[in-house]
Protein backbone atom coordinates (compact mmCIF):
# COMPACT_ATOMS: atom_id res chain seq x y z
CA UNK A 1 0.00 0.00 0.00
CA UNK A 2 1.44 3.35 -0.77
CA UNK A 3 2.75 5.20 1.74
CA UNK A 4 0.93 8.56 3.07
CA UNK A 5 2.42 11.81 3.87
CA UNK A 6 1.76 13.39 6.78
CA UNK A 7 -0.01 16.49 7.21
CA UNK A 8 3.22 18.34 9.18
CA UNK A 9 4.80 17.67 6.10
CA UNK A 10 2.37 19.28 3.77
CA UNK A 11 2.79 22.20 6.11
CA UNK A 12 6.83 22.29 5.75
CA UNK A 13 6.72 22.09 2.20
CA UNK A 14 3.79 24.01 0.81
CA UNK A 15 5.28 27.36 1.66
CA UNK A 16 8.63 26.63 -0.77
CA UNK A 17 6.39 24.91 -2.95
CA UNK A 18 5.77 25.82 -6.45
CA UNK A 19 2.13 24.62 -8.05
CA UNK A 20 2.36 23.19 -11.14
CA UNK A 21 -0.48 22.08 -13.53
CA UNK A 22 -2.52 19.32 -12.78
CA UNK A 23 -0.64 15.88 -14.12
CA UNK A 24 -3.01 13.22 -15.57
CA UNK A 25 -4.06 10.95 -12.69
CA UNK A 26 -1.69 8.52 -13.54
CA UNK A 27 0.59 10.58 -13.91
CA UNK A 28 4.27 10.09 -12.14
CA UNK A 29 7.07 12.26 -10.77
CA UNK A 30 8.84 14.55 -13.05
CA UNK A 31 12.76 14.83 -13.21
CA UNK A 32 13.20 18.00 -11.15
CA UNK A 33 9.88 17.64 -8.65
CA UNK A 34 7.55 15.42 -6.71
CA UNK A 35 3.80 14.98 -7.29
CA UNK A 36 1.39 15.17 -4.04
CA UNK A 37 -1.66 13.48 -4.27
CA UNK A 38 -4.35 15.29 -2.48
CA UNK A 39 -7.71 12.67 -1.91
CA UNK A 40 -10.91 13.86 -0.62
CA UNK A 41 -13.06 10.94 0.83
CA UNK A 42 -16.85 11.03 0.74
CA UNK A 43 -16.90 11.96 4.26
CA UNK A 44 -14.97 14.60 3.56
CA UNK A 45 -11.59 13.31 5.01
CA UNK A 46 -8.70 14.83 3.50
CA UNK A 47 -5.24 12.55 2.99
CA UNK A 48 -2.25 13.45 1.40
CA UNK A 49 -1.01 10.52 -0.58
CA UNK A 50 2.60 10.75 -3.31
CA UNK A 51 0.11 8.17 -5.49
CA UNK A 52 -3.21 8.68 -7.18
CA UNK A 53 -6.22 8.60 -5.13
CA UNK A 54 -8.93 5.71 -4.58
CA UNK A 55 -11.80 5.22 -6.95
CA UNK A 56 -14.85 7.53 -5.60
CA UNK A 57 -11.87 9.89 -3.99
CA UNK A 58 -11.92 13.89 -5.15
CA UNK A 59 -8.10 14.11 -5.86
CA UNK A 60 -6.14 17.19 -6.44
CA UNK A 61 -2.73 16.97 -7.62
CA UNK A 62 0.44 19.05 -6.90
CA UNK A 63 3.48 19.52 -8.50
CA UNK A 64 6.85 20.71 -5.63
CA UNK A 65 10.15 21.23 -6.52
CA UNK A 66 12.51 18.47 -5.04
CA UNK A 67 14.66 20.36 -2.44
CA UNK A 68 17.99 20.87 -4.00
CA UNK A 69 21.33 21.68 -1.67
CA UNK A 70 22.85 24.85 -2.24
CA UNK A 71 26.02 25.16 -4.78
CA UNK A 72 28.96 25.06 -3.24
CA UNK A 73 30.83 28.27 -2.79
CA UNK A 74 33.59 28.75 -5.23
CA UNK A 75 37.31 28.27 -3.57
CA UNK A 76 39.03 31.79 -3.51
CA UNK A 77 42.88 30.88 -3.72
CA UNK A 78 44.25 32.72 -1.03
CA UNK A 79 46.95 35.29 -1.78
CA UNK A 80 50.85 33.61 -1.36
CA UNK A 81 52.26 34.79 1.21
CA UNK A 82 55.43 36.77 1.51
CA UNK A 83 58.10 34.84 3.52
CA UNK A 84 59.21 36.81 6.79
CA UNK A 85 62.38 38.23 6.65
CA UNK A 86 63.87 39.66 9.66
CA UNK A 87 65.25 43.30 9.03
CA UNK A 88 68.84 43.81 10.46
CA UNK A 89 69.20 46.03 13.09
CA UNK A 90 72.05 47.84 14.18
CA UNK A 91 73.04 48.07 17.84
CA UNK A 92 74.58 51.31 19.13
CA UNK A 93 76.26 50.79 22.23
CA UNK A 94 77.83 53.98 23.89
CA UNK A 95 80.79 53.57 26.24
CA UNK A 96 81.16 55.94 28.71
CA UNK A 97 84.96 56.84 30.18
CA UNK A 98 85.01 56.62 34.22
CA UNK A 99 85.03 59.94 35.44
CA UNK A 100 88.46 60.70 36.97
CA UNK A 101 89.09 61.55 40.72
CA UNK A 102 92.12 64.06 41.64
CA UNK A 103 93.80 63.97 45.12
CA UNK A 104 94.47 67.93 45.98
CA UNK A 105 97.11 68.75 48.52
CA UNK A 106 96.76 72.44 50.53
CA UNK A 107 99.62 74.21 51.60
CA UNK A 108 99.66 72.28 55.25
CA UNK A 109 99.99 68.87 53.56
CA UNK A 110 96.37 68.10 53.98
CA UNK A 111 94.83 66.16 51.34
CA UNK A 112 91.01 65.63 49.90
CA UNK A 113 89.69 64.43 46.97
CA UNK A 114 88.03 66.33 44.02
CA UNK A 115 86.18 66.01 40.44
CA UNK A 116 87.98 69.02 39.17
CA UNK A 117 91.42 69.35 38.48
CA UNK A 118 91.37 72.83 40.12
CA UNK A 119 91.82 72.33 43.71
CA UNK A 120 89.90 74.74 45.74
CA UNK A 121 90.80 78.61 45.67
CA UNK A 122 92.31 80.69 48.41
CA UNK A 123 93.72 84.07 48.51
CA UNK A 124 97.01 85.07 49.49
CA UNK A 125 99.26 88.31 49.84
CA UNK A 126 101.44 88.42 47.03
CA UNK A 127 104.18 88.84 48.39
CA UNK A 128 103.91 85.36 49.84
CA UNK A 129 104.16 84.19 45.89
CA UNK A 130 107.44 86.56 44.86
CA UNK A 131 104.95 89.50 43.48
CA UNK A 132 106.16 93.03 43.76
CA UNK A 133 103.55 95.24 45.38
CA UNK A 134 103.65 99.09 44.42
CA UNK A 135 103.74 101.62 47.62
CA UNK A 136 103.50 105.03 47.90
CA UNK A 137 106.44 106.23 49.63
CA UNK A 138 107.41 109.59 51.02
CA UNK A 139 110.43 111.40 49.68
CA UNK A 140 112.17 115.01 50.43
CA UNK A 141 113.33 116.96 48.01
CA UNK A 142 115.97 119.35 48.82
CA UNK A 143 116.24 122.93 47.68
CA UNK A 144 118.82 123.77 44.76
CA UNK A 145 120.31 126.08 42.87
CA UNK A 146 119.22 126.80 38.93
CA UNK A 147 121.27 129.27 36.98
CA UNK A 148 121.46 129.37 33.24
CA UNK A 149 123.60 131.98 31.55
CA UNK A 150 122.39 132.04 27.63
CA UNK A 151 124.63 134.84 25.46
CA UNK A 152 125.81 136.38 28.24
CA UNK A 153 122.88 136.54 30.13
CA UNK A 154 121.79 134.76 33.55
CA UNK A 155 118.96 133.61 34.55
CA UNK A 156 117.05 131.12 36.96
CA UNK A 157 117.34 131.25 40.73
CA UNK A 158 117.16 128.90 43.67
CA UNK A 159 114.41 126.31 43.96
CA UNK A 160 113.36 125.59 47.03
CA UNK A 161 112.46 122.19 48.23
CA UNK A 162 109.72 120.10 50.11
CA UNK A 163 107.97 116.48 50.75
CA UNK A 164 106.54 114.41 48.44
CA UNK A 165 105.88 110.88 47.18
CA UNK A 166 106.30 108.52 44.38
CA UNK A 167 105.53 104.72 44.01
CA UNK A 168 107.64 102.30 43.80
CA UNK A 169 107.92 98.10 43.93
CA UNK A 170 108.39 96.94 47.67
CA UNK A 171 107.75 93.27 48.74
CA UNK A 172 106.72 95.07 52.20
CA UNK A 173 103.98 96.81 50.98
CA UNK A 174 100.58 95.15 52.24
CA UNK A 175 96.96 95.26 50.12
CA UNK A 176 98.03 93.66 47.12
CA UNK A 177 97.36 89.53 46.79
CA UNK A 178 96.30 87.03 44.49
CA UNK A 179 93.56 84.10 44.31
CA UNK A 180 95.51 80.72 43.70
CA UNK A 181 94.53 76.78 44.07
CA UNK A 182 95.51 74.09 45.47
CA UNK A 183 97.76 71.59 43.47
CA UNK A 184 95.56 68.20 42.24
CA UNK A 185 96.86 65.08 39.96
CA UNK A 186 94.60 62.50 39.08
CA UNK A 187 94.64 59.03 41.01
CA UNK A 188 94.63 55.91 39.00
CA UNK A 189 91.02 53.96 38.09
CA UNK A 190 92.04 51.30 40.17
CA UNK A 191 92.39 53.57 43.10
CA UNK A 192 89.40 55.69 42.33
CA UNK A 193 87.32 52.72 43.00
CA UNK A 194 89.26 52.03 46.58
CA UNK A 195 89.03 55.18 47.63
CA UNK A 196 85.02 55.16 46.79
CA UNK A 197 84.11 52.62 48.29
CA UNK A 198 86.74 53.41 51.44
CA UNK A 199 84.51 56.84 51.88
CA UNK A 200 80.98 54.42 51.58
CA UNK A 201 82.22 52.57 54.41
CA UNK A 202 83.00 55.72 56.51
CA UNK A 203 79.78 57.15 55.53
CA UNK A 204 78.02 53.89 57.24
CA UNK A 205 80.26 54.20 60.26
CA UNK A 206 79.25 57.78 60.60
CA UNK A 207 75.50 57.12 60.04
CA UNK A 208 74.90 55.57 63.06
CA UNK A 209 75.98 58.28 65.32
CA UNK A 210 75.02 61.32 62.96
CA UNK A 211 72.48 64.09 63.65
CA UNK A 212 69.24 63.75 61.44
CA UNK A 213 70.62 66.74 59.43
CA UNK A 214 73.69 65.35 58.78
CA UNK A 215 72.31 61.68 58.09
CA UNK A 216 70.30 63.17 55.01
CA UNK A 217 73.49 64.51 53.81
CA UNK A 218 74.89 61.34 54.12
CA UNK A 219 72.21 59.30 52.43
CA UNK A 220 72.78 61.27 49.32
CA UNK A 221 76.28 61.30 49.31
CA UNK A 222 76.09 57.46 49.45
CA UNK A 223 73.85 57.22 46.63
CA UNK A 224 75.76 59.47 44.28
CA UNK A 225 78.95 57.14 45.53
CA UNK A 226 76.98 53.69 45.12
CA UNK A 227 75.83 55.00 41.19
CA UNK A 228 79.16 55.58 40.67
CA UNK A 229 80.76 52.47 41.86
CA UNK A 230 77.78 50.79 39.41
CA UNK A 231 78.99 52.70 36.61
CA UNK A 232 82.71 52.68 37.02
CA UNK A 233 83.63 49.67 39.34
CA UNK A 234 82.19 46.32 37.92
Amino acid sequence: MPARLSFALLALLLPFAAVAAPQAASGGKADDGVTVYRCTDAQGRLSLRDSPCLAGERQEVRSMLRPKDAPPRPVVAAPPREAFVPQATTQVVVLQPPRPLYECVTPDNARYLSDSPEGNPRWVPAWTQGYPVLARVPTYQPGQLDIRVDNGRVSGGYRSGGYGERIVPTYAGLGGGLWIRDACHPLPQAEVCARLRDRRGEIGRRFSIAQPSERAELAREERSINARLSQDCP
